[in-house]
């Protein structure tokens, strides 16, 4: 290849990488219950929130040795505050970068 289609080939290479559109990311990790009581509620909020946002697990719960897929969606950062409420009214707090794991388990303290 002579230089000048080199120089080409990498002008369009860089242009390209500014030219690609940005897609917002998901959240996708696995929530592990390894606790002996069922989790209720549970929460994940930008660690910038001021309040915690909807209960992801809804009408569901989360059973004492379960797991359940979390996805959250958009891109919201990487930094969370985690709340867990269980079946005993007792809750774990925690705080996480959900982009650097797969997984996270709650475990009784």
């Amino acid at each position: 290849m002579s230089l000048r289609m080199m120089r080409i080939a990498t002008a369009a290479a860089v242009l390209s990488l500014f030219a690609a559109p940005v897609f917002a990311e998901d959240i996708v990790f696995t929530l592990n219950n390894a606790t002996t009581t069922d989790v209720m509620e549970f929460y994940a909020s930008p660690t910038s929130a001021d309040d915690w946002e909807d209960d992801i697990l809804g009408a569901d719960i989360l059973g004492a040795g379960q797991s359940a897929e979390v996805t959250i969606q958009g891109d919201r950062g990487c930094d969370y505050d985690l709340r867990a409420v269980f079946a005993d009214e007792t809750e774990v707090t925690d705080s996480l970068n959900l982009c650097e794991t797969s997984d996270y388990t709650i475990v009784d303290e």
